[in-house]
């Protein structure tokens, strides 16, 4: 997203949210149920649970890693799904490489998590508010930990000439083996570029467009489910503190590249999108989305606004309907 100056104060153990989240080891969810009338709260979480844009990878112990925006890219880890707890950043010794993006400032956005064949991968964007002379980096690890992150170098960049702006990055690894890169913000919207997999770094010129909303588009992830790739974005204006009107919105495709249609049968690329989440009683602006594949199944991560303004950790669990559409409980 465009902003991601954070104020990761207060760190709050979520009021009001009595819906706590069921244990990572609970039973599957029956994927043809029929979806709440209304939005959960989010599910408990306790402890270190401020967050912007957070993502999600489940290590191979069982336990929890989150990336989320900061200076050089804050790290939290849990146990349970639950409580949360400060793990260092990244980059402890700065990314003075990504300082022509950032005007010096060191903050980092909207991080990608991901675990493949023994090694973490870490796409990450460097830019400033309202511009697109931004650019996607990658790192890799094989541990994760604080300090312990190689940057590879640059995957992607963009310039005030383009239209198209290069920063919330999120990994696809398809259903052949393909990998793919979707990303974008405001602007022409969200765009898809193949991989190279030796190396996590683009591959060829192709670029696909995926999606665009006029007032605001941006945080694409896909993931496959079924027979369908699934892409979630986000709608709106993030980063407004408790004015913020982020939404969760998905639609799906029978291809990486696309065409996305929603449940209305509405293209993507042509504002097309069906809500999943939105703001509701003192849950403002939820959105930058992440999707785990878990033991009970599919779990929402996001962020969203709290009365003061605080930027805090939301996690809600994804159902399925008789469509295959999905939704939070």
């Amino acid at each position: 997203m465009r902003t991601r100056l954070v104020a990761l104060a207060a760190l709050l153990t979520l009021a009001g949210a009595a819906h706590a989240l069921p244990p990572a080891s609970a039973a599957t969810v029956d994927t043809t149920a029929t979806p709440p009338a209304t939005y959960p709260m989010p599910g408990r979480v306790t402890g270190d649970v401020g967050v912007h844009d957070p993502t999600v990878v489940k290590r191979p112990d069982g336990t929890y890693l989150v990336a989320h925006t900061g200076k050089n890219i804050a790290l939290k880890t849990s146990t349970d799904r639950v409580a949360f707890r400060n793990a260092g950043v990244v980059f402890p010794g700065g990314a003075s490489w990504t300082s022509a993006y950032t005007g010096g400032s060191g903050n980092l956005w909207a991080p990608d998590l991901s675990y493949r064949n023994g090694r973490y991968y870490l796409y990450y964007s460097a830019s400033t508010f309202g511009s697109n002379r931004s650019a996607i980096f990658l790192a890799t690890s094989t541990t994760g930990a604080s300090g312990s992150w190689t940057n590879q170098g640059l995957v992607i960049e963009s310039r005030t000439s383009d239209t198209f702006n290069a920063i919330d990055p999120s990994l696809l690894v398809d259903d052949q083996g393909r990998w793919w890169l979707t990303f974008g913000s405001f602007w022409t919207g969200v765009k898809l570029i193949p991989l190279d997999p030796a190396t996590g770094k683009r591959s060829g010129t192709a670029m696909h467009g995926l999606a665009s909303y006029g007032p605001g588009i941006e945080a694409p992830t896909i993931v496959k489910r079924g027979a369908w790739y699934y892409l979630y974005v986000s709608f709106d204006r993030c980063c407004q503190g408790a004015s913020s009107t982020y939404r969760v919105m998905v639609g799906r495709a029978a291809d990486p590249a696309g065409p996305y249609v929603d449940r209305a049968g509405r293209g993507m690329s042509a504002g097309g999108g069906t809500q999943v989440l939105a703001s509701h009683g003192s849950i403002h602006g939820p959105g930058h989305e992440a999707v785990l594949a878990d033991n009970d199944g599919d779990v929402l991560f996001y962020h969203y606004y709290a009365d003061n303004g605080a930027s805090l950790l939301g996690i809600n669990r994804l159902g399925y309907d008789a469509t295959g559409w999905p939704y939070v409980f």
